[in-house]
């Protein structure tokens, strides 16, 4: 238990927040190896049946019936109430990892584990043994932005665009611990990237084996699986000459049966299938558009991959995806698909008129930005590193003043 020890508080409501989780864990490892230790909780499932329960009941909402969760968000933003000093439902096993780990960081990528949490883990562990920190992934603020992402007290709250930051700050985050940091992505997606034309066109037709001179659509999923692919693919058989699908499907088995099975039976239209996919970030690469439901992880990859974005609102939009559909639809004119025929009318107007799309794919682009990604991770481990300065362990105190290892790594010789 000598290292920097850090906890990160998260849950599986979608596949945003672990994903965050887990690009955070490895950017440690990758720039501090062995002298950061960070464990991740899935504090929710694990904490209590009840929130156990309301993860599970999210995710069938978000597969199913989109415009229920609006009734289910405004149950949820209560826990401002019942969290607004201590933790109620799962105090006990957050209690006791606390007690166990004793962590230096308490690092939250949920809306729902900062108010209670921190202050509990200050009580425990005492305050200046401590620190807290928040990471919020939401692109814009308004109704959807959880008043539980905001705890006050903590030390640093990251946000990932100036307007969410900025809605933040309205909710009471004092402006002085806020930081704008942007994607928080796997350290692989900084390094494996496809540079040039050559290179995009050698990974679609040598990887995926499709074709590099034809318009590529990307239908993406979230990790759970809620996809219309089979409404839309239909609309795409009228251009199947000039277009090609790069499809996703998560973990959902039953759809990526069924498109296997669509795919035979249509071998005009030229297609890439695959379930839970570790290559998102190369896929983007290669496509030239991506329909996908407001899902900050997805959209955020988009964004720094020149991806231009179609936002599905098929079956309803959650009230957290509103958030990032209004930044694109604001940012960049983003379209909007209500039904699969709305979806066929815009392909039909980019295949007639290339002009459509290109100022789309501008106006996209004029959103991005370029960042150092290591710097938020050097300023959560500089906040663990206060803390450890004051632990008892003399052995803890030595790893105060960390140096980061060089990113990207300098290419191995063989």
């Amino acid at each position: 238990m000598a290292r920097l020890r850090i906890l990160v508080l998260t849950s599986s409501t979608g596949a945003g927040h672990d994903t965050r989780a887990q690009a955070f864990a490895e950017w440690c490892y990758e720039l501090y190896r062995h002298d950061v230790d960070v464990r991740i909780e899935q504090m929710l499932e694990k904490s209590s049946g009840f929130f156990s329960a309301g993860v599970n009941f999210y995710n069938w909402i978000q597969q199913k019936s989109p415009w229920l969760h609006k009734g289910f968000y405004l149950f949820v933003e209560l826990l401002s109430l019942l969290n607004r000093r201590s933790v109620s439902f799962g105090r006990a096993y957050y209690e006791k990892v606390l007690r166990d780990y004793r962590p230096h960081l308490i690092f939250s990528v949920h809306d729902c584990l900062n108010r209670g949490y921190f202050q509990l883990a200050r009580k425990i562990l005492g305050p200046d043994r401590v620190r807290c920190a928040t990471y919020c992934g939401e692109f814009s603020g308004g109704f959807g932005y959880s008043i539980n992402w905001v705890e006050p007290s903590a030390d640093l709250y990251v946000s990932r665009t100036a307007t969410a930051n900025d809605f933040a700050i309205k909710l009471g985050m004092p402006a002085a611990r806020t930081r704008v940091r942007g994607y928080l992505m796997q350290p692989r997606a900084y390094v494996e990237v496809l540079p040039t034309a050559d290179a995009r066109a050698d990974f679609l037709e040598n990887e995926l084996e499709l074709r590099s001179d034809r318009f590529t659509l990307f239908l993406a999923t979230g990790g759970n699986g809620a996809n219309n692919h089979l409404e839309l693919l239909p609309q795409l058989l009228p251009h199947a000459d000039r277009l090609q699908v790069v499809l996703v499907c998560g973990k959902n088995r039953e759809t990526y049966n069924e498109l296997v099975h669509w795919r035979a039976e249509h071998p005009e239209l030229a297609c890439y299938v695959d379930g839970f996919s570790e290559k998102v970030h190369l896929l983007l690469q290669v496509s030239d558009a991506v329909v996908t439901r407001g899902g900050t992880t997805t959209c955020a990859k988009a964004l720094h991959f020149r991806c231009p974005i179609v936002c599905n609102a098929i079956g309803g939009v959650m009230p957290q995806e509103s958030l990032t559909v209004k930044f694109f639809q604001r940012g960049c004119a983003a379209p909007l698909i209500g039904s699969a025929a709305g979806f066929g009318a815009l392909i039909d107007t980019w295949m007639a008129d290339r002009a459509a799309y290109e100022k789309l794919r501008a106006d996209f682009l004029s959103l991005r930005y370029e960042e150092d990604p290591t710097i938020v991770i050097r300023e959560l481990v500089g906040l663990a590193e206060e803390a450890a300065a004051n632990d008892p362990d003399p052995k803890t105190r030595a790893k105060v003043g960390l140096s980061a290892r060089p990113f990207p790594p300098k290419p191995r010789k063989h």
